[in-house]
């Protein structure tokens, strides 16, 4: 599959990322996603969750269970990140017991495809996408500053990466399925890079004009984006169209002191 002409774009990219995270050594994984109604429904559904257990097992929410076992936890930080979040006015969610999906496995397993158990500990934040109102763009990216400082102040020494995981554009339902806006993706690759704050400016319904109901999903990497210093560098970036029916994006940056 990986070497099949329609797919080989989407994979070619990841052994740049391989060959960062090689580089790296990270040994901690916070994972901005969206939740697809595996913890949370539509009469249930906080705005921002934290995970905060020792593990999280994989139950996707249809297709068949993949074959991957529990990602490890690490408890000990959650709880540092929630109390800082907290105190910075952000209403978390805690979550003791968590399932994770496809937006949380299989982008770690791209990154990390030939460990049978990622050597990286994890935290799962969840963000809303589903049930409106959502968190405005702005919102996001104030979450993903309060994130950075909680991470900068924990007063162990870990080696983070921050994976933004969803969209970019893309529509599953109604008169726009299949939508897919290139320009748009590029702008926000662009803008990730550097002038996050440019997404900010849109609203929601805008952001969903611009890239499909789906494509809200693009706040995950905003929020990863704003918990990394002011300046970042590119390292590495993939974009291919189509993948199914949405665009897949990879951009790789870290953080210039």
């Amino acid at each position: 599959l990986t070497k099949d002409p329609y797919w080989a774009p989407f994979f070619d990219g990841f052994p740049h990322a391989h060959e960062w995270l090689r580089k790296v050594k990270a040994d901690r994984a916070v994972v901005l996603y969206n939740d697809h109604g595996l913890n949370f429904f539509l009469d249930t559904m906080p705005t921002f969750a934290v995970g905060a257990a020792e593990s999280y097992p994989n139950a996707d929410e249809g297709w068949g269970i993949p074959s991957l076992g529990d990602f490890a936890g690490d408890a000990r930080l959650s709880w540092g990140l929630i109390d800082s979040l907290v105190q910075d006015e952000f209403d978390i969610t805690s979550c003791q017991r968590m399932l994770v999906d496809h937006a949380f496995t299989l982008p770690v397993k791209l990154l990390w495809p030939d460990a049978s158990v990622p050597p990286v500990r994890t935290v799962p934040v969840a963000y809303n996408t589903v049930q409106h109102p959502l968190p405005s763009p702005k919102r996001c990216h104030a979450l993903g500053q309060a994130l950075g400082r909680a991470l900068a102040a924990y007063p162990e020494d870990h080696r983070v990466v921050l994976i933004g995981t969803g969209g970019l554009s893309h529509q599953l339902d109604g008169t726009r399925a299949g939508f897919i806006n290139q320009d748009f993706d590029r702008e926000c690759i662009e803008a990730l890079l550097n002038d996050p704050l440019a997404l900010t400016r849109y609203s929601v319904h805008e952001l969903i004009e611009k890239a499909g109901n789906q494509g809200v999903e693009v706040m995950g990497w905003l929020a990863a984006r704003a918990a990394l210093s002011p300046r970042v560098r590119q390292v590495y970036w993939n974009y291919h169209v189509p993948i199914s029916n949405t665009a897949s994006g990879l951009l790789v940056m870290e953080c210039v002191p």
